[in-house]
Order: structure tokens, then C-alpha cells, then sequence
């Protein structure tokens, strides 16, 4: 009988002990998130949930959510006559414009909104003239649609949102493409 509950009591610390190591594994830490409000985005609202979506369909350390009520938003998109652009205050945070201006010139308004998005996320602008690379803007043919961001964009985002690294602020405009320049 005291062999029985001697067997069972190191069966029990046993499984306690296991139950402890699996928990003494690093939690992966909770994404950071970003209330964005896209009320004023007009007829590119549907665009703006669709740019956000695809940021948190690759990102895992910042998730981009519509504000609700009681909140306020970290960014706020706005839409107007002119050119797409950004204005970050701090990582995470700022405005962003969704003109008209480049979506009448044929650019692809879900690569508009999650390009503009990425400037909030801490990404600059780099005008590659590539379509594979997001922040390339308007340096990309007006026929790129892809709307992802590459390797390169998402790590940078990734370790932004990982180490809370600090933005300062900055304004990000969508440029036209120079004359003469492949369409």
C-alpha cells in the first residue's frame, strides 16, 4: 500500500514537474495593436480594410484594428483630391491621406493603402521602380498590383514592433511618376 501512493506520488510530481517545463517555455509576446479609423476614407474605406488585412495576414508583432467605440485611434485615413500620403507622429501613429490623384492615374488602390499603411508601421519610402517592393510607390509601373509587402519590409516592421523602436516624425508623399517613365 505506502509503495502504491509513494508510486503515486512521484507519478504526480513527475507530471507536475513536465507541466512546469512546458510552461517555463517563453510565451510568444501579444502583437501590438493599432486602432486605425477609416471613416473619413470615403469611398476607400473597403481599400483600407483590405491594406490592414494584408499587413496582418504577414505581420505578427503589430495587428492593425478598426477603432471601436470608447477608443481613440492611432491613425486616422482621411480621403482627398490629392496625392496618397502619410504623416507619421510616432511609430504606429499618424494620418494617412488616400488621394485621388494616383488612384484616377491608374495606381492600384489596395497597394495605395497598405504602402501607406507601411509608412505608419515605420517603413520610408524607397523608389526601387520595383513591383515586388511595397514602398516603392509610385516608382512601380502603374500596372503593379501587388499589394504585399517583400522579406525585407515585413523584418524591418517585425523588429519595429519587437523593440517598440522610435519614429520620429515624418510626412511621406506618393510622387507621380516622371514623364517618360514605364507605365
Amino acid at each position: 500500500m505506502l509503495l502504491r501512493r509513494l508510486a503515486a506520488a512521484a507519478i504526480a510530481v513527475v507530471a507536475l514537474a513536465g507541466v512546469q517545463v512546458a510552461g517555463a517555455t517563453p510565451a510568444q509576446a501579444a502583437p501590438r495593436v493599432l486602432y486605425y479609423d477609416a471613416r473619413q476614407a470615403q469611398e476607400f474605406i473597403s481599400v483600407v480594410n483590405q491594406g490592414a488585412q494584408i499587413w496582418n495576414s504577414r505581420a505578427t508583432n503589430v495587428r492593425l484594428e478598426p477603432v471601436t467605440a470608447g477608443r481613440t485611434p492611432n491613425i486616422r485615413i482621411y480621403a482627398d483630391n490629392g496625392w496618397p500620403r502619410a504623416q507619421t507622429t510616432s511609430l504606429g501613429n499618424g494620418r494617412v491621406w488616400m488621394g485621388r490623384q494616383a488612384v484616377d492615374q491608374g495606381y492600384y488602390p489596395p497597394r495605395i493603402a497598405a504602402h501607406e499603411l507601411g509608412h505608419i508601421l515605420g517603413l520610408p519610402d524607397r523608389r526601387t521602380g520595383l513591383c515586388a517592393d511595397l514602398m516603392s510607390g509610385s516608382s512601380a509601373p502603374v500596372s503593379c498590383t501587388n499589394s504585399y509587402p517583400n522579406a525585407r519590409e515585413l523584418a524591418s516592421v517585425e523588429a519595429n514592433f519587437r523593440s517598440s523602436a522610435a519614429v520620429a516624425p515624418q510626412s511621406y508623399v506618393w510622387q507621380p511618376a516622371p514623364a517618360g517613365a514605364a507605365g
